[in-house]
């Protein structure tokens, strides 16, 4: 057997490699009766927000009809930003009048988001706030749409 011909081993790579999946805790508050998003104390301590000092800009995505994302970008500009206010154990910032303008019926139903950072431009991590109902999907009460299966044609 030639030289060039056999490939050799490291030790290296006879050790077993595991990797630590630590999955992130998953973030996230809810929209209170009254309109108010409320973040718990642990969802601001694992996004390292200082409540009493951070300013934010909310917006949502253009052109859409329904509200199922905020936006959070922190602003150190006091003009057009919203501030956290102490509510309870954790902090809120009430938003009653645009969820409402916006489609979104926080005193029939209980609201609840995920909270996941993004990055908005160069050096500032801006927050994606999913909006999700906590009352299950209704049924579908519609005509049936598309073929009909093979064993209901042959049926007939």
């Amino acid at each position: 057997m030639k030289a060039s011909a056999i490939k050799f081993f490291s030790p290296e790579e006879n050790v077993i490699v595991t990797k630590k999946t630590k999955e992130q805790p998953k973030l996230t508050g809810y929209v209170s009766g009254t309109g108010k998003l409320v973040l718990p104390p642990k969802t601001l301590e694992e996004l390292a927000i200082e409540p009493l000092t951070t300013r934010f800009k909310i917006g949502t995505q253009q052109g859409k009809r329904t509200l199922k994302y905020l936006y959070l970008i922190p602003s150190s500009d006091e003009s057009g930003t919203f501030a956290l206010s102490k509510s309870g154990r954790g902090f809120s910032i009430p938003l009653d009048v645009i969820l409402k303008k916006n489609g979104v019926d926080f005193e029939q139903t209980k609201f609840t988001f995920t909270i996941s950072p993004f990055n908005y431009e160069e050096g500032v991590v801006g927050y994606e706030l999913e909006l999700g109902s906590a009352e299950p999907k209704p049924a579908y009460t519609g005509k049936p749409r598309g073929r009909k299966p093979k064993n209901a044609v042959a049926a007939e």
